[in-house]
C-alpha cells in the first residue's frame, strides 16, 4: 500500500469528539445502571459528568483518572496522534490537576492501514505528552475495523483545589478559552473543501494543551470548571448549569470563533454531530429572536481538544482572562454570565 494514498478520514463512520454517543442517549444508557460500589475517597465520579474521576489518598494529594480516544479527525497520522492525546490530557487539567502519566490506547484495521502510519500516529500522540511532560508507560493495542487512538491518563492534584463542573455561582463570568468552530472544520475537510489557512487553524487549536488549568486550580474565584468538547458550548454549560442549580447568558456576538470555521458556518456547512446535540438538549436553551441558524450550530459545534470553560467570580475575571491571554489563549474571552433561575441556557 502506497502511505500518501491512505486518508484516515475515509477509515471511519465518524472522526474526533464528534464520534461521541449524543448527550441525551448517554444519558438513557446510564440512568438505570446497577449503583456502583461507594468509596468514601472517590470525590468525583459519574454523578454530575465530571471531566476526571478524583481519588483522595490523603490530606494533600488525589489520584486523578480518565480515558478519551476517538477515530481520525484528520488525515494526517502524526496531527491525528497529537489532537487525540492533547484532547486526552484535557480531562486531567479541567479539573485543576497536572497529569503524570499516560496509557496508549489503540485500534488499528492492520490489513488496510501500512504500519508506517500507525508509527506516525503513536509519535503524534509521544510528542503531544512529551510537551506536557507526561510519560507514556504503556497502553492496549487491537485490531480494529476503524482507525481509534487516545489515552488513559493519570494525574495528582490537591483536594483543597480539585475543581469541577458544579459549583458556579450567581453573577459568575463565563470565560472561554478557545474559539469555537473545530467540528464545521472537520466537516470541510472530509467533503475536501478545507483550505490550509483554515487546516492550521485547526491544528493549533486542537494541539494546544490546555496546561492552565492546573494554574486557575488555585486562583480565588474560580467556581466551577470543565472543557468544551463533543457536546459542543451549549450542552457543556447546561452539565454546569444542572450541577450548579442555576441559569446561564451567553452572548452570541462575544463568542470566539475560528475565522475560517465562521466563514463556512455562515455558507452552511454544519455536522450531524451539531444536529444530535440540539435534539438533546434544545429544549433547556432559549435562543434569542432571529438568531442566524449558523450561530446556533456553532454553539452545539462538537469541539475536539476545545477549550476550557470557567465560571469565576466577577471581580476576578480580568485577571483570570489575562491569564489565559499571557499563556498563549489568545482567543479566550468572556462569552457570558451565571444567574439565578432554572438551569437553562439563555442565548442573547
Amino acid at each position: 500500500m502506497d502511505d500518501q494514498v491512505v486518508r484516515l478520514t475515509t477509515l471511519s463512520h465518524g472522526g474526533g469528539c464528534g464520534c461521541k454517543i449524543a448527550p441525551g442517549v448517554l444519558g438513557e444508557l446510564l440512568d438505570e445502571l446497577p449503583a456502583s460500589f461507594r468509596d468514601p475517597a472517590l470525590l468525583v465520579g459519574t454523578e454530575t459528568g465530571d471531566d476526571a474521576a478524583v481519588y483522595q489518598i490523603n490530606d494533600h494529594q488525589t489520584v486523578v483518572a480518565t480515558t478519551d480516544f476517538f477515530m481520525p479527525i484528520v488525515d494526517d497520522p502524526f496531527d491525528f496522534g497529537r489532537i487525540a492525546a492533547t484532547n486526552a490530557l484535557s480531562d486531567v487539567y479541567a479539573v485543576g490537576a497536572k497529569p503524570i502519566l499516560a496509557l496508549a490506547l489503540v485500534g488499528m484495521p492492520i490489513d488496510k492501514l501500512p504500519l508506517e502510519i500507525i508509527r506516525n500516529i503513536l509519535a503524534g500522540g509521544a510528542v503531544a505528552c512529551a510537551e506536557a511532560g507526561v510519560a507514556i508507560a504503556g497502553g492496549h493495542s487491537i485490531d480494529a475495523p476503524e482507525p481509534i487512538y487516545g489515552l488513559a491518563a493519570v494525574g495528582l492534584g490537591d483536594p483543597a483545589t480539585i475543581k469541577r463542573n458544579i459549583g458556579a455561582q450567581a453573577g459568575d463570568v463565563l470565560i472561554l478559552g478557545k474559539p469555537l468552530g473545530v467540528g464545521i472544520l472537520s466537516a470541510a475537510l472530509q467533503k475536501g473543501a478545507l483550505d490550509a489557512t483554515g487546516y492550521g487553524e485547526m491544528i493549533t487549536t486542537t494541539t494546544k494543551l490546555n496546561a492552565i488549568g492546573a494554574d486557575l486550580a488555585s486562583r480565588p474565584g474560580i467556581h466551577a470548571m470543565t472543557d468544551v468538547t463533543g457536546f459542543g458550548l451549549l450542552g457543556h454549560l447546561l452539565e454546569v448549569c444542572r450541577g450548579s442549580e442555576l441559569g446561564a447568558v451567553v452572548k452570541a456576538d462575544d463568542l470566539p470563533l475560528l475565522p475560517t470555521a465562521r466563514a463556512l458556518a455562515e455558507s452552511g456547512t454544519n455536522t450531524g454531530a451539531a444536529g444530535r446535540n440540539w435534539n438533546s438538549y434544545g429544549h433547556e436553551v432559549t435562543l434569542a429572536t432571529g438568531l442566524q441558524i449558523w450561530r446556533k450550530n456553532l454553539l452545539c459545534d462538537p469541539q475536539t481538544s476545545g477549550g476550557l470553560l470557567v465560571s469565576v467570580a466577577a471581580d476576578e475575571a480580568e485577571a483570570t482572562l489575562a491569564l489565559f491571554h499571557d499563556q498563549g489563549y489568545e482567543g479566550a474571552a468572556v462569552i457570558g454570565h451565571i444567574e439565578t433561575g432554572p438551569a437553562r441556557v439563555r442565548v442573547v
